[in-house]
């Protein structure tokens, strides 16, 4: 399903735009497969003065952690994964850009299935969640079980939706 919407870009909503300040750090993601390019988004989040930070992953069991990107060399990690030497610093995400597999309107969301970014949300409760989509890839309801947490927002390449 998102192969189909190859070549479409997720712009940088109003409504992220003004939730960003400088110094903040945001959490973004370099997209593999048929993964909604957040290209934009991190060009907002640098032009606000914002950290822009990437996902590090081991493996599925482990935790990811979040570590800060100067825009400099990516390196193949597990899962087809670009990620950063792990030398590169830690930071805690202020905001977490997450790619989605599915989604509804209600922010539940359908991720890759290792459970990464549910974790992720569980370490930075505080953390603005926002997920990255094509807007074919909503549906009308997902199942969604009593951990799982919802998005604060989902950014498409036709719209912006805010959870009610």
């Amino acid at each position: 399903m998102r192969r189909g919407a190859a070549g479409r870009i997720v712009p940088a909503a109003q409504a992220f735009i003004d939730r960003l300040r400088p110094g903040l750090t945001v959490a973004s993601y370099h997209p593999v497969g048929g993964e909604a390019d957040p290209q934009l988004l991190n060009a907002a989040t640098q032009a606000a003065g914002c950290r822009l930070a990437l996902p590090y992953v081991i493996d599925r069991a482990t935790p990811m952690i979040f570590l800060a990107w100067d825009g400099g060399t990516l390196l193949p990690g597990p899962f087809g994964l670009q990620q950063l030497s792990p030398d590169a610093p830690g930071v805690t995400p202020d905001i977490i850009l997450t790619p989605l597999v599915g989604f509804d309107r209600a922010g539940n969301r359908l991720g890759q299935g290792a459970g990464h970014y549910d974790r992720a949300f569980a370490e930075y409760p505080q953390a603005w969640r926002v997920g990255v989509a094509f807007s074919i890839q909503e549906v009308a309801q997902l199942p969604c079980d009593p951990w799982d947490v919802p998005l604060n927002a989902i950014a498409t390449d036709t719209e912006w939706i805010t959870p009610a």
